[in-house]
């Protein structure tokens, strides 16, 4: 594309994103502790251990992998620095997934709940296996010092792509989470059936966002 075509450049869509992190982070917070009765990975109370899956995947995992992915446009330093944050960042998203994916076997083998019986299940299953071949994969092509430049040149194309297939994927599996927590508890029309529906809304406007910060420029021509 010729570069008169770009109107905007990719900051002010990043920081409309990070305000959509704060927001997020809000409510799934406000929902979790004032109207789902807290988080513990230890209770009588097994919703709280529950809780635990939701803020994980969303806060802990979603929100770090988006702001990895904008790393790029957001920071402004050196590509070195910010590949540097890239990686971490979705290390950090890798490390909660891993254990907010533990958090909801806990709750459903003490509430015996059957496991994987769910779309929303498979899809974020398949997630964060991928997520995580994915890291494994970026790290030794992109920071293993033996990775031929050869390699890392071919494998780039692919690297993005999957991340934003990835990516897309945990989006999806946030708002079916959502959307099955929504019918689980019936809602219906309530505060708390508010606070649901306003995040799966802020998580979707935010996976735009990161989407339009890989196609926008650093800068408007």
């Amino acid at each position: 594309m010729a570069k008169g075509s770009y109107q905007v450049s990719a900051v002010p869509v990043t920081i409309f994103a990070h305000l959509l992190v704060i927001a997020v982070s809000t409510l799934v917070l406000v929902w979790l502790l004032y109207f789902r009765g807290g988080l513990a990975f230890k209770s009588q109370n097994k919703q709280k251990i529950f809780n635990v899956h939701p803020l994980l995947m969303v806060v802990g995992f979603l929100l770090p992998a988006g702001e990895a992915i904008m790393a790029y446009k957001s920071i402004p330093a050196k590509k070195e620095v910010q590949k540097l944050v890239h990686l971490v960042l979705h290390f950090i998203a890798l490390a909660c997934g891993i254990v907010g994916i533990y958090a909801v076997f806990k709750f459903h083998n003490e509430a015996r709940v059957i496991n994987m019986y769910t779309l929303h299940s498979w899809i974020g299953m398949s997630t964060i296996c991928l997520f995580g071949i994915q890291w494994l994969l970026g790290f030794f092509s992109f920071w293993w010092p033996r990775a031929e430049q050869g390699t890392r040149a071919k494998y780039m194309p692919w690297h993005v792509f999957l991340g934003a297939v990835i990516f897309f994927m945990a989006t999806v599996t946030a708002e079916t989470g959502l959307v099955e927590k929504f019918l689980f508890l019936g809602l219906g029309k309530s505060q708390e059936a508010l606070i649901v529906n306003f995040t799966g809304l802020l998580i979707l406007l935010f996976a735009v966002s990161v989407g339009l910060t890989v196609v926008l420029p650093r800068s408007s021509y």
